[in-house]
């Protein structure tokens, strides 16, 4: 017979979803109320209740709130240079018109390193609109790469918010994550992006191609008016801000892996310093700085403000992230997710599969994926701790919740409507592009992580 422990954890998770669904509450408030709640109903003390929820939010700040925090400064400070127009740029001028949808699948994978979904998607749409021009090819042709390359950095690789919450609670290596990340996102944004693009317009065998072509809807010009003229940022200027953070990371991870009783210890210990995150987007903020303010001519207060006004939206994923965190202590502390490790592992259900599923329900039922993220990494993490997994398998296990919270975006998701939107598409034309294309990008994902954890 079920333990009260275990079934008060499944009841706790139809509450949190009956409550974000059904009441729309706050993802933030039902996540620290089912936190209480769920406690009591186990039985914890209530000051053991009061510590798990203290530990659990300040354990996971201590780390998300700065990493997050420093990853929206750089966002902004490439977004207000021009940095994100430059790489754009540079990359279509390199591949060319003919190879376009596959340029626009890497631009959409760089750029939304630094900068939130949305905005690189906003500042993007001129050019997608151009080239429609340009060329007489259908809009989808060019905007479902790009939307999977933004997608698939939005939940697979670190800076953004989503894996470095999911890696935090689970207690992942970010090398291991960004690794993970690039080598499940690259195959999924090409078949997510320009092969699908390439069917759809394939398959519209009865005139429906000017249904696909979309249109300009109640589109904002990108840029401050109000931003002073400056030199103009280079290509390999702010590709540098983006892939710095990136290689500091992975050299801290795979010297700590591969230099041991090769290199010296204190070079290690150095490495893996630097390469820390704090560390690393630390220097990559203070790069961008004087690259962007003493190099490129921008006013310091013009950063500044830009720089602060980045923290906004950033404050409302890390106070959810937190709640997040306050879940999986509870859990942990009252025992409940070590009886649900347990019947999962009776059940012989590997920890990778049922991340993905936990995270997919998830994000199908509320429709954010970071939330998803969230949500499934508080789940997950007492199964990977009974079952041991580490170091490269724990990397493997937050790209398997970040597919799944990738899965089947429809109309309960923000991104849905911005897609649809921007594109001037209907309901019906988004849900054919926009959410098979999410869909493809799921499970591409969690199939190259089954692949990888063979090896791993």
């Amino acid at each position: 017979m079920a333990s009260l422990p275990l079934i008060m954890t499944v009841v706790s998770i139809a509450a949190l979803l009956f409550l974000v669904l059904k009441v729309r509450m706050p993802a933030f408030v039902a996540l620290l109320l089912v936190s209480l709640l769920f406690g009591l109903s186990t039985g914890m003390a209530p000051g053991d209740i009061i510590a798990s929820v203290r530990n659990g939010m300040g354990g996971t700040l201590g780390f998300v709130a700065i990493v997050v925090g420093l990853g929206a400064m750089m966002g902004a400070l490439l977004e207000v240079s021009g940095g994100v127009q430059a790489i754009s740029t540079g990359i279509l001028k390199r591949f060319g018109e003919s190879r376009a949808q596959w340029a626009l699948g890497l631009i959409g994978f760089l750029v939304a390193i630094p900068v939130f979904f949305d905005v690189a998607l906003i500042i993007m749409i001129p050019i997608l609109f151009g080239l429609r021009e340009r060329t007489a090819k259908p809009l989808i042709w060019f905007a479902l790469p790009l939307l999977a390359g933004l997608a698939i950095t939005h939940s697979f690789i670190p800076p953004t918010p989503g894996p470095i919450a999911v890696a935090e609670i689970l207690s992942a290596d970010l090398g291991w994550v960004i690794l993970f990340g690039a080598l499940a996102g690259l195959p999924a944004m090409i078949i997510a992006g320009p092969l699908l693009a390439k069917f759809l317009i394939k398959l519209d065998r009865e005139g429906m191609r000017s249904k696909f072509q979309g249109g300009q809807a109640d589109l904002e010009e990108p840029g401050d008016p109000d931003a002073p003229a400056i030199q103009p940022i280079g290509f390999g200027a702010a590709l540098s801000v983006i892939m710095l953070p990136l290689v500091l990371i992975l050299a801290g991870t795979l010297t700590g892996v591969v230099g041991e009783g090769r290199l010296p210890a204190q070079a290690i210990g150095l490495v893996g310093f630097v390469g820390h995150p704090f560390v690393a987007l630390l220097i990559t903020v203070l790069y961008a700085w004087y690259l962007f303010g003493i190099r490129k001519g921008f006013k310091s207060e013009y950063l500044h403000d830009a720089m602060l006004k980045a923290l906004e939206p950033a404050g409302i994923v890390v106070l959810v992230t937190g709640a997040g965190g306050v879940f999986k202590q509870i859990l942990v502390d009252s025992g409940g997710g070590r009886q649900l490790a347990e019947v999962l592992s009776a059940g012989a259900m590997p920890p990778i599969v049922f991340a993905f599923l936990v995270a997919t329900i998830v994000r199908v039922a509320q429709g954010s994926a970071t939330v998803a993220m969230i949500t499934a990494a508080g789940l997950v993490a007492p199964v990977a701790e009974l079952a041991g997994l580490q170091g490269a398998q724990l990397g493997l296990l937050v790209i398997a919740i970040a597919s799944g919270a990738t899965m089947a975006s429809h109309v309960n998701d923000s991104g849905f409507w911005l897609v649809s939107r921007y594109l001037g598409l209907s309901e019906g034309q988004t849900l054919k592009t926009w959410t098979v294309s999410t869909t493809l990008i799921g499970l591409v994902g969690f199939g190259t992580v089954l692949l990888l954890s063979v090896f791993f």
